[in-house]
């Protein structure tokens, strides 16, 4: 599980326990509803910040996505291909590196909270820019907040250098995150199609 997840588990997994111990004390069927529902809401917060193990794929030139969720659009501008990606509450939240390189630019933007699938969203919503330098163009992140995803974590620092498929942070709560490629880039994901962090090949660097 992922570590910011601790802070919504723990006082759910406190509050059950306290509930069961006082349902063991005085029988009062009010106890046991309670601590029934301060467990399952520890649990649901367990699923929502799982973090499974994945199988990085091997290729220096490969681009994996950097978030589990469904591909909502693919745009090519021409200088750059940019692929959104949806993540509901139920995908894993877990934002890992999408290509080998080194940081080179980091920016946190406030801003408003759309439905994370409207277009604007992009351009209006509280993001994180993250933007890798490698060996054929420089590849883009922006962690897009949305409705109820109202945390950004991002735990990358300036000119540190970066490893495809390692983690970086997460959005809390259903959320989306634009890739920008390079233009040139083959690009081997299509609209509709259901991808996993780290672990899908969304193209080549070329």
């Amino acid at each position: 599980m992922a570590r910011e997840g601790f802070i919504f588990f723990l006082p759910f997994v406190v509050i059950a326990v306290i509930f069961f111990y006082l349902f063991n004390r005085y029988t009062n069927m009010a106890f046991i509803y309670l601590g029934v529902i301060s467990f399952v809401l520890a649990c649901a917060f367990i699923l929502f910040f799982r973090d499974p193990v994945r199988k990085i794929p091997a290729g220096d030139d490969l681009i994996v996505s950097p978030a589990d969720g469904k591909i909502l659009n693919i745009v090519d501008t021409g200088d750059q291909t940019v692929i959104t990606i949806f993540l509901s509450i139920l995908d894993v939240h877990i934002n890992r590196i999408p290509v080998n390189g080194k940081v080179v630019r980091l920016k946190y933007k406030p801003g408003k909270f759309l439905a994370a699938f409207r277009e604007a969203a992009s351009d209006v919503n509280e993001r994180f820019e993250i933007e890798i330098s490698t060996d054929k163009g420089n590849v883009t992140v922006h962690q897009i907040a949305g409705v109820l995803a109202r945390r950004v974590v991002c735990r990358l620092k300036d000119n540190q250098t970066v490893v495809k498929g390692d983690r970086f942070g997460m959005i809390r709560f259903g959320s989306r995150v634009d890739l920008f490629i390079p233009g040139s880039s083959r690009v081997d994901v299509k609209k509709g199609d259901k991808v996993k962090g780290g672990e899908t090949i969304m193209g080549k660097l070329l």
